[in-house]
């Protein structure tokens, strides 16, 4: 996933100028539809909104799609490391990423553009300094108080009392501020005169009394008596009487504070009583809320990547089936008419001659060929009789098709194998035209698309193909080498025989992709050419030749289906496939030389 920055949900992520999270751009994988699948999808984040694009290219002529993330709900798939959805509302966006980490890159990117939008999340109600805790609960049960306090009047009225006993007390508050105000500049004085009358008689000590006022002592010393100051004297206040003010006002706001706790005390049960039928109903609310969404969950959007194949799917093994069934009805149908309609444009595909297929090659999977060639010659044409454990599934004429169930980590690996016979042609031609590609889309109808990915020698290549999707199975790609082969004789008796061998392969110009899931093969089609004596001297003709063909498969799936799907459409289309392709080749080759 291509990028233009990370999105780690730390301050990085954050733009300094704008405080705004930056913009994030990358390729995701998007559910389209069960036909197509999974899509590779330009992804952008920006401004609390995620689009997309057919890819980055397009970003010019507008977004497929968008959708607002305020109200948006992400959760990672419990199963699915690289998946997750993105819901608003009836909305509903399945997206995979990559890997693991990149999902993890893009959720936490999501969360703090939907953190920025200033739907309360917990970040962002710091970022605006709210305290949703006791200052909001507070809040609202201040203004439920005073709503419900207006239905009972006597608490409104002592309050009202207390309002005025508090203006009451802030005008005796401030008489008896002035008041000691007046006592502290009035000691001041005195203080200063007496100083100053004690500096100028200290020569005429000892001294019997002055007209101001002075008077000596017993004990010899002279200090200047003063008379008390009147209270009353002073601004003419009269703090005996302000006293008791005051001392009256603050007994009646404790005598009304009482009051009013008692009166609050007496409707507090009621008032807790009312919390506690809010709680319930809020509780019985919050339950319903996550019985919906699991129900919700549980029912996803039909038609969604939940359906697939796994094995965690929501679709029941039966409804698994039907649909199975009824996607290869509709191919089949498909192709009915395709072939109806069709026009086959002749092709010539002159086989080389045989001494160019019987070589072993000199490329890098020469030994592996080799390999393959011997252990399918060596196993696939021994009997199914014995210990070998082969079930006859099908018997139609001179076609029988066998199996082997085996399982492996809950995937279903049952080895086929298929016998037939066919008159008119030989087991070269058989074979040429299994492995010709430039015939392939002529008579395979599973196949979607291939290309010829590397050509390794005249008679082996590696082949990329993606076959059809069958909803609700996953979509399939196969990344095989494909050789065709001479087996020489070893003994004058042995019947001509040829043979193919496909058997998956690494390469690095067809890697997997979370598009497909990538399937493994090792197939193999052994074809002998038998030949009556014609009668008289007649020379032989396609009535003289049989072609017995020994078709195996081994194929891994690459992912988990339902063994009874699997082993019904392996029964269902094996068969078809060899019928479809016998005919093919007889059509091909009436009236036209026989090719040993």
């Amino acid at each position: 996933m291509s990028e233009k920055s990370s999105s780690s949900g730390s301050d990085e992520d954050v733009d300094p100028e704008s405080g705004q999270p930056v913009e994030l751009g990358g390729v995701l994988s998007k559910w389209t539809n069960y036909i197509h699948g999974w899509q590779d999808r330009w992804v952008v984040l920006k401004n609390n909104t995620l689009s997309y694009y057919k890819s980055e290219d397009e970003r010019e002529y507008g977004c497929r799609g968008s959708l607002c993330l305020s109200k948006a709900v992400i959760t990672p798939h419990e199963f699915d490391e690289c998946r997750f959805d993105i819901s608003v509302n009836d909305s509903v966006w399945y997206l995979r990423a990559e890997d693991p980490e990149h999902r993890l890159q893009w959720i936490e990117s999501i969360e703090l553009h939907k953190a920025e939008s200033g739907y309360g999340s917990e970040s962002s109600l710091r970022r605006h300094g709210s305290m949703l805790s006791l200052t909001s609960a507070a809040s609202a049960l201040s203004a439920t108080s005073t709503s419900s306090f207006k239905k009972g009047h006597r608490l409104c009225e002592k309050l009202a009392e207390m309002e005025t006993f508090r203006d009451i007390l802030c005008r005796q508050v401030d008489t008896l501020q002035k008041y000691f105000d007046s006592c502290a500049d009035g000691v001041s004085k005195d203080e200063f005169q007496r100083d100053r009358v004690v500096d100028e008689d200290e020569d005429d000590f000892p001294a019997t009394s002055k007209p101001d006022g002075d008077y000596h002592n017993n004990n010899g010393s002279k200090e200047k008596l003063f008379a008390p100051a009147s209270p009353k004297g002073i601004n003419g206040i009269d703090f005996k009487g302000e006293a008791i003010t005051f001392k009256a006002t603050t007994a009646g706001i404790l005598s009304t504070m009482s009051h009013c706790i008692e009166l609050m005390v007496k409707r507090e049960d009621s008032w807790q009583k009312r919390m506690d039928k809010e709680l319930e109903k809020r509780r019985r609310v919050e339950d319903a809320y996550k019985s919906a969404v699991n129900e919700l969950k549980k029912k996803s959007h039909y038609g969604g990547p939940d359906y697939e194949e796994g094995p965690n799917s929501l679709i029941k093994e039966d409804e698994f089936f039907d649909a199975v069934e009824a996607a290869l009805d509709r191919q089949d149908k498909i192709e009915e008419q395709c072939q109806s309609e069709k026009v086959r444009i002749p092709r010539l595909t002159p086989a080389p001659p045989g001494d160019v297929y019987s070589s072993i090659g000199t490329h890098r999977y020469a030994t592996k060929v080799e390999e393959m060639v011997q252990n399918h010659m060596t196993y696939s044409l021994q009997d199914v009789g014995g210990d070998a454990n082969w079930q006859l599934v099908i018997e139609e004429g001179e076609m029988k098709v066998y199996r082997r169930e085996v399982e492996e980590n809950g995937i279903v690996l049952d080895p086929l194998k298929a016998t037939h016979s066919v008159k008119g042609v030989t087991g070269h031609e058989v074979c040429h035209y299994f492995w010709d590609t430039a015939v392939r889309m002529d008579w395979e109808t599973t196949i979607e698309n291939f290309n010829v990915v590397e050509t390794l020698s005249d008679n082996a290549i590696i082949v990329y193909q993606t076959h059809k999707r069958v909803w609700p199975a996953s979509q399939r790609d196969v990344l095989y080498l494909s050789a065709i082969r001479k087996i020489l004789a070893t003994n004058e008796n042995d019947p001509d025989t040829w043979l193919v061998c496909n058997f998956s392969v690494d390469h690095d110009n067809a890697l997997p992709s979370n598009r497909c899931v990538r399937a493994k093969i090792n197939v193999a089609m052994i074809c002998q050419t038998l030949v009556s004596p014609p009668e008289g001297d007649k020379e032989i003709s396609r009535d003289n030749i049989l072609c017995r063909i020994t078709y195996v498969a081994n194929v891994n799936p690459g992912g988990w289906a339902p063994a009874s799907v699997l082993r019904a459409v392996a029964k269902r289309e094996y068969p078809k496939f060899l019928k479809r392709f016998t005919s093919y080749v007889q059509e091909k080759t009436t009236g036209k030389p026989i090719l040993f």
